[in-house]
């Protein structure tokens, strides 16, 4: 796959061709770490405005709620007076084809008369506390991939690397991107026939991040190996309502790998699940996301070799906070084919392009997935995923906003289309249930199997 957009790989980035060898990557030394704050914001991404100016000067992301807004509120829309630029279709779709990933060109010849992208002034929005910076900071210098980059060491609470070298360190980003410290969450996911037709799938969430704990320092976390606990019960429907999943999720994952558990109302039993990882199918998933989907991407990257491409101006979903609207509801959203793009705002950022390959001695039901990843956040923002034919399998989107209690940019919305059943799954629908609480209290005992069992009771 050629990136026709593909922007200059820049000074801080000579290495990013090199394939990853050895048993402990590099740090950056203080040369390249003084850039972090200057031309280079603290987490990595180009401070400055491209070319033409449509991608602005980063200025501190947003810092502020709106006015009235109180945690628990679902998050008004701070640009909702910004009007569109212009519309991608089908028709004119080659005049943007520099911005487009191939995926993204795939949706809208699979969907010629429906799928489209409005796109908005860019809103450079991404921000996060100023310990989280600092840790960044502290990081750059210090922080190395492991057991052939399936751990990581001497990283705490902030982005292990802000000037990456390879895949292997931006996906670590990504996979360690800030999210706050410990969050309760409801919210579900449909996947809808290909008539548009769905059933909600309720679910409570509890996810809790000791790497992500301010303070946090290096050794404890290694000492531990805990990167974040994470704990599912299906609310809904009553057919399915009391399953449940427990995943402990490790820095070094050769050392000890993930650990997962999974509780059946039917046997009324708590089982080890060790499947729950790589390509198994996700939860209630209808077979339309893998486990190592959910996130847009998580897990061991230990059976796919990692390619830093370089960095492309591409139109992605951001600052989705009309798709995150409780003035929405689910049936506003879904459709048949795709979600309803009526409510889903494009912009023109800057992503690292990551490229994963199976590796030849591995199994998995893709062959490659490209990840293009917001350079300001570290979330992932688009993947165009293949099969063992080589062709376009599957495109994941994640709309993303800032949640301004943290503050962080996340996913509001992660959808997996299934080109080949035209189908597709909308994982994380919130607009109906209570809004994410980043405050809560969480505890080790509520991440045990007995825990998980008492949940699954309830």
């Amino acid at each position: 796959m050629k990136f026709k957009s593909m922007k200059k790989v820049t000074l801080l980035s000579l290495a990013v061709s090199l394939a990853f060898s050895g048993s402990a990557m590099a740090k950056v030394d203080a040369g390249q770490a003084a850039k972090l704050g200057k031309e280079l914001t603290v987490m990595g991404a180009e401070k400055g405005a491209n070319a033409d100016g449509s991608i602005p000067k980063w200025t501190g992301g947003i810092t502020s709620a709106p006015a009235g807004y109180k945690p628990g509120d679902h998050h008004p829309d701070p640009f909702s007076a910004d009007k569109p630029l212009y519309t991608v279709t089908a028709q004119n779709m080659s005049q943007y084809k520099d911005v487009l990933t191939p995926g993204q060109i795939k949706l809208f010849e699979t969907y010629p008369d429906t799928f489209k992208m409005e796109v908005y002034q860019t809103r450079r929005s991404a921000s996060y506390p100023d310990h989280v910076y600092q840790a960044t900071l502290n990081n750059a210098t210090r922080t190395e991939l492991i057991q052939e980059g399936n751990g990581i060491t001497q990283a705490a609470v902030g982005i292990p690397f802000p000037i990456p070298k390879d895949g292997l360190e931006a996906i670590w980003n990504h996979i360690l991107r800030y999210r706050g410290e410990a969050l309760t969450r409801q919210g579900g996911q449909a996947v809808p026939t290909a008539s548009g037709s769905y059933t909600y799938i309720g679910f409570d969430e509890q996810l809790m991040l000791p790497y992500n704990v301010k303070g946090a320092q290096p050794a404890e976390l290694q000492k531990s190996n805990i990167l974040f606990k994470f704990k599912q019960k299906v609310s809904e429907p009553a057919r399915l309502a009391g399953t449940a999943l427990l995943v402990h999720e490790t820095m070094d994952q050769i050392k000890t790998p993930r650990q997962a558990w999974t509780y059946n109302t039917g046997q009324r039993r708590v089982r080890r699940a060790p499947n729950v990882a790589y390509d198994a199918p996700g939860t209630a998933s209808d077979g339309l996301r893998t486990t190592d989907d959910f996130d847009m991407f998580n897990g061991a990257p230990n059976r796919y070799t990692w390619t830093l491409k370089g960095k492309q101006e591409l139109l992605i979903p951001y600052n989705d906070y009309r798709l995150h609207s409780d003035n929405l509801k689910y049936d506003d959203i879904i459709q048949a084919g795709h979600i309803n793009p009526e409510h889903v705002r494009y912009e023109k950022h800057r992503v690292w392009v990551v490229e994963a390959n199976l590796k030849s001695d591995t199994r998995h039901t893709y062959k490659k997935r490209v990840f293009f990843i917001d350079e300001d956040s570290w979330q992932i923002a688009v993947t165009d995923i293949y099969d063992n034919r080589d062709e376009l399998y599957r495109v994941g989107v994640a709309h993303g906003i800032n949640y301004y209690e943290v503050p962080t940019q996340w996913s509001t919305l992660e959808v997996f289309h299934d080109l080949q059943s035209r189908r597709y799954i909308a994982i994380g629908l919130d607009n109906e249930a209570d809004m994410y609480d980043f405050s809560a209290d969480l505890k080790d005992r509520s991440f045990t199997p007995s825990a998980l069992r008492r949940e699954g009771r309830r």
